[in-house]
C-alpha cells in the first residue's frame, strides 16, 4: 500500500494541471517543490516578461505615428513599473499551494528525491507513491569561465530595480533579444556577443535580420562568432573578453547562453534513469526506463519546443495514461513566439525545413505590411511566410510583426485542423479587423475543398 497514487517532483504547469485532474478523479496526489510554488512561468518566466514587455508594445506602436500625428510617444518608469510586477506576480506563490489544497492535493515545500522506484525523500519525510512523475524543469545555463560570478540570468533580470545603462549580453537567442527590446526602448545601450554567426538561429533568417537591423538603428551593437571566456569587475561596472581579444565593458552582463534541465540530485542515477544537460530520456508515453516514472515539461529531452503550453500538454496526456488511455504521445503543431518589439512567430514546418524539400512545400512570402497599412496600425514592415505542402494543406508559418501572436495561434488551428479555403470562406469574420486581412490573403492559396 502507498501513500499516494500519485507524487509529483515539481508544481509548474508540467504537474500541477495533471494532479488536478488525477484529484478530480479521486486519485491521491501529492506535489514537493523547494522553489517558489507554480515553477519557472508563473513566477520569473512568461508571466513577469509579458507584463513588463506591456508599456513597451504600446510605445512602439505610437512611433509609427510619429511622422503621422504623434508628437510624444511618453515614457516608462521601470521603477514603478518593476513595483506594479511585484504587486500582481508575487501573490502567487502563496495562491498556489491553497489552489491545490483546494483541489484536493498535498503541496509540500520540499526537494524530492528517488530513493527507488516508488519511494521518494523529501526534506525529513519519506513518501511511497504508486507513481512518480517529474517535472522539475530547467534553469539558467552559466558559462563557467572566470568571472561567472558578475553574469546574471534571465530569472534576476526579471526583477531588477533599474535598468541598466549599458546591458552586455551574451548570447543573442529568445532571452535576450526579448530583454534588449525593452531596453533599447527606455533608450540603454545594449551590447549582444554571440558564438553563432546570427541571431535567433531558430527562426527564419530574413526575421531574425530584420530585427538585428532594427536594433542597430536603436543603437544595439552586435559581435557575432565570438566566444566569451572571461568576465570581471572594473571600477565602474564588468568587462566581458572573448577568445578573439574583444573587451566590451557595461553595467549588467546577462548570460543567455541557454537552458539546462534540473536532473542533479534527484536520485536518476541509482535508478539507471539516463539524463543529460538536455534533459531525461523517455519513450513514447513519456515513461523513462523504469515504467512507473514519468517526466512532464521542460525536464523531457525533446526536440518539441519547450514551452509553458508544451508543458501543460504534456501533463495532462500523463494523467490520461494513469487514468486509462494507452496511446502514444500525439503532439499538434505547436506555436512559438519571440516577445521582441516586433514579434516573431512559427509554427509547424518551417521556412529552412520546406527550402529543403521543395517537391513537399511551396513556401509563398506575402509582404503584408505594404498591402495593408490601412489595417495594419501603419506596420509597414509585416512580413507573412504561409508553407503549403503537396496536397494544398497550411503545413507551416512564420510571422514578423507585432500581432505575430494572435495570428500564429489562427494558423496554428488552420494547420491542426487542415482547414480548406471553402471552409474559411463559410465563416464570418468582423471587419475592419487584422484577421480578416490575414484569411482574405490566405484564402487563394489553400487547398480550396476536401
Amino acid at each position: 500500500m502507498f501513500d499516494y497514487d500519485v507524487a509529483y517532483l515539481g508544481s509548474g504547469h508540467s504537474c500541477w494541471h495533471g494532479a488536478v485532474t488525477l484529484a478530480a478523479a479521486g486519485k491521491k496526489v501529492i506535489l514537493m517543490d523547494n522553489d517558489l510554488p507554480g515553477g519557472t512561468c508563473t513566477n520569473y518566466g512568461c508571466d513577469a516578461k509579458i507584463l513588463l514587455d506591456g508599456p513597451f508594445e504600446f510605445l512602439d506602436g505610437l512611433e509609427r505615428y510619429k511622422d503621422v500625428c504623434v508628437e510624444r510617444t511618453g515614457a516608462i518608469d521601470w521603477k514603478r513599473l518593476m513595483a506594479y510586477k511585484k504587486k500582481h506576480l508575487t501573490p502567487f506563490a502563496e495562491f498556489i499551494p491553497g489552489m491545490l489544497e483546494r483541489s484536493g492535493i498535498d503541496f509540500i515545500r520540499e526537494k524530492g528525491k528517488l530513493l527507488d522506484a516508488h519511494t521518494i525523500q523529501a526534506g525529513d519525510k519519506t513518501i511511497t507513491a504508486e507513481i512518480i512523475v517529474l517535472g522539475v524543469g530547467q534553469r539558467n545555463a552559466r558559462l563557467n569561465i572566470p568571472g561567472q560570478e558578475y553574469l546574471h540570468g534571465s530569472r534576476e533580470f526579471l526583477d531588477i530595480e533599474e535598468m541598466p545603462e549599458h546591458l552586455v549580453c551574451i548570447g543573442a537567442g529568445i532571452i535576450s533579444m526579448e530583454f534588449a527590446s525593452m531596453a533599447l526602448t527606455l533608450g540603454k545601450k545594449v551590447t549582444f556577443i554571440e558564438f553563432a554567426p546570427r541571431a535567433l538561429a531558430a527562426y527564419p533568417k530574413k526575421y531574425a535580420d530584420a530585427l538585428v537591423e532594427k536594433m542597430k538603428a536603436q543603437g544595439a551593437e552586435f559581435y557575432f562568432g565570438e566566444a566569451v571566456c572571461q568576465a570581471e569587475k572594473t571600477g565602474n561596472g564588468y568587462k566581458v573578453t572573448t577568445k578573439s581579444g574583444l573587451c566590451v565593458e557595461g553595467d549588467y552582463i546577462l548570460d543567455a547562453t541557454g537552458r539546462v534541465a534540473n536532473i542533479e540530485d534527484i536520485g536518476l542515477e541509482s535508478l539507471g534513469i539516463e539524463a543529460s544537460r538536455r534533459g531525461i530520456k523517455t519513450d513514447d508515453h513519456l515513461r523513462t526506463s523504469v515504467k512507473n516514472i514519468y517526466v512532464s515539461g521542460d525536464a523531457i529531452d525533446k526536440t518539441i519546443p519547450k514551452l509553458t503550453p508544451t508543458a501543460e500538454y504534456e501533463s495532462n496526456y500523463i494523467a490520461g495514461q494513469i487514468l486509462g488511455n494507452t496511446e502514444p504521445i500525439s503532439y499538434p503543431a505547436v506555436p512559438n513566439l519571440v516577445f521582441t518589439l516586433p514579434r516573431i512567430a512559427q509554427v509547424g514546418v518551417t521556412v529552412d525545413e520546406a527550402e529543403k524539400a521543395p517537391d513537399m512545400y511551396k513556401v509563398i512570402s506575402v509582404p503584408y505590411g505594404k498591402q495593408n497599412e490601412w489595417v495594419d496600425n501603419r506596420e509597414l514592415d509585416i512580413d507573412l511566410t504561409f508553407i503549403i505542402d503537396n496536397e494544398g494543406y497550411l503545413a507551416g508559418a512564420a510571422i514578423y510583426g507585432s500581432e505575430a501572436g494572435t495570428w500564429i495561434d489562427f494558423l496554428t488551428l488552420i494547420i491542426n485542423k487542415k482547414i480548406t479555403a471553402s471552409e474559411l470562406r463559410s465563416m464570418v469574420f468582423a471587419f475592419p479587423t487584422q484577421t480578416y486581412m490575414l484569411v482574405s490573403t490566405l484564402i487563394p492559396l489553400l487547398r480550396q475543398s476536401r
